[in-house]
């Protein structure tokens, strides 16, 4: 390998270059290997927190055994029981659980320090427990992750040739790969952060009981977003738009299928205003925003009135959101407009609203009373709908 693989981020936290290098020479393109991206890091969650996490219902969690003697792999799912982890060998298994800054408040405030990329495209930060030897197998992920070692050391091989294999063993319920080259082997210390690309090979093992955070990207697939888009198409779709052929002329074949009907075909769909921008740009705010596996928010009870919500806010109160909540908002394609995108909903808003309610984790009375009154009724619109919860005043 002829570029830098290896870098010690000893002035340039957390990716030991400025994020424009690193955008430009790493992301997406090869994989990088931090040392001391986080230096001293400790943990804000022990193994026992993880574990009694994936006991709740409604959190993502799995176990992955491997056997080495037989090479044979096991998933088990969540939620799991209390009793189910004493009785855990000390040895050869995983905890995997995905939506932790979701959950917890001290493993969310780790994303900031990931703001050199589109809020929008972070998904979540799985952290997984692995007991020594503890391992998912050779594989690969379809999306950038970051791979932070919290705790203990874990030992990562990386295949970063130009054609690694990729094809999948077909006797394992997990994907795991039926070739395995690695061009690299590192052990990471807490602190140590690796970066790989989409469809690089990696395949990590617990030298001794540790904690990873990984710190994944959404990326959904050509299929996801036609598909979506397509039913967007369909829903808005005006019946009175057809196919046409009023320059029908007498065909040399009736049961040819001419040049003349596919630009027909292609002026049919063409009327559906595939190409209309903002209208696209809305479905991608609005599909984007939505979060891949949960429900819908739901408020907690009935939402507090508007008056009382204001009030509240003047005696120094303050909206917090809900952590299942994804922000985003776009500027509109004509005029000096935007939208303000919430896991699903959209709201037209001035650019400055926009931005500050994207971008706002709370809402303190300063905050509110800085918006315009489309922003506020974007406020209290999102507070009714469980986006944003007021807080108590302790």
């Amino acid at each position: 390998m002829t570029f830098i693989i290896e870098i010690d981020a000893k002035q340039h936290f957390p990716l030991g270059m400025t994020a424009q290098k690193f955008l430009h020479e790493y992301w997406q393109k090869k994989p990088l290997l931090i040392r001391n991206a986080f230096p001293g890091y400790e943990s804000p969650v022990q193994p026992e927190d993880l574990a009694g996490l994936a006991c709740e219902d409604g959190v993502l969690a799995r176990i992955i055994s491997d056997d080495p003697n037989t090479d044979t792999w096991s998933l088990r799912t969540g939620p799991f029981a209390e009793e189910d982890f004493p009785g855990m060998p000390h040895e050869h298994w995983t905890l995997l659980v995905q939506d932790v800054d979701k959950w917890d408040a001290d493993v969310a405030a780790l994303l900031p320090a990931f703001d050199f990329l589109p809020r929008w495209r972070v998904d979540d930060i799985m952290v997984s427990f692995a007991a020594t030897h503890g391992s998912v197998g050779a594989h690969v992920d379809q999306y950038d992750v970051f791979l932070l070692q919290a705790q203990g050391q874990r030992r990562w091989m990386i295949d970063a040739g130009e054609h690694p294999p990729l094809a999948f063993r077909d006797d394992a319920e997990i994907k795991l790969l039926r070739e395995f080259n690695p061009t690299h082997d590192w052990v990471l210390n807490p602190g140590d952060m690796l970066y790989l690309p989409p469809n690089v090979p990696h395949h990590g093992v617990a030298v001794n009981p540790c904690l990873t955070f990984s710190v994944g990207m959404r990326a959904p697939s050509s299929a996801e977003l036609i598909s979506d888009w397509l039913d967007e198409m369909i829903a808005g779709a005006d019946e009175s738009l057809r196919y046409h052929d009023e320059d029908l002329r007498k065909p040399k074949d009736p049961y040819e299928i001419d040049a003349d009907a596919m630009t027909r075909v292609v002026a049919a769909l063409n009327a559906l205003r595939m190409n209309d921008a903002d209208r696209l740009g809305d479905w991608f705010g609005r599909f984007i925003t939505t979060y891949r596996t949960a429900g819908e928010i739901l408020a907690h009870g009935e939402a507090p009135s508007r008056i009382e919500v204001e009030f509240e806010l003047q005696r120094g109160a303050t909206l917090q959101r809900h952590p299942f909540a994804r922000p985003a908002w776009r500027k509109a394609h004509a005029g000096k407009g935007a939208v303000l995108y919430s896991s699903g909903l959209e709201f037209a808003l001035a650019q400055k609203d926009a931005k500050a309610l994207a971008a706002a984790q709370a809402i303190d009375g300063a905050l509110y009373a800085a918006l315009s009154p489309a922003g506020r009724d974007a406020v209290f619109a999102l507070v009714e709908r469980g986006h944003y919860q007021l807080l108590d005043l302790a």
